[in-house]
């Protein structure tokens, strides 16, 4: 585990958002400055986790707080991954809405990021005899 600090992401900087997104080729983001911007102004909380001063996690939260959360994006930069970041991160957010009805997230289905969601407390939808839908629109 590496020594870091975790808070509020308050003031957009696109070029430190856009490399992130860069870093764990997440192209439909940075490829789409304009619609990540108007997507970090309208989220419900963000968090970003710091290394002497250096973004190096994020996690951003939609939803209404109450009833549902949507854990949109949980990135860590691929040198800090298997350190605790993205795992703290999501900490301080089922710690902050542990009271919320629904907290949802939405992943590739790969075995090792299967697992660190299980590992958190998070289970597939099918557990509770629910599916998931989804309408991508793709440019």
């Amino acid at each position: 585990m590496i020594n870091m600090e975790i808070k509020r992401y308050e003031e957009f900087n696109e070029t430190e958002i856009i490399d992130l997104y860069k870093a764990v080729e997440w192209s439909n983001y940075y490829q789409n400055p304009s619609m990540i911007q108007k997507a970090y102004e309208n989220s419900l909380l963000i968090l970003g986790a710091y290394k002497d001063g250096k973004l190096i996690g994020i996690i951003r939260v939609v939803g209404d707080g109450f009833s549902i959360i949507y854990i949109q994006d949980i990135i860590v930069v691929p040198e800090y991954q298997r350190n605790k970041v993205g795992s703290n991160l999501l900490n301080v957010i089922l710690e902050k809405y542990k009271n919320v009805y629904q907290k949802v997230l939405m992943t590739d289905n790969q075995d090792n990021t299967v697992k660190f969601y299980e590992s958190i407390g998070f289970s597939k939808v099918d557990k509770y005899g629910c599916t998931c839908f989804v309408n991508y629109t793709i440019k």
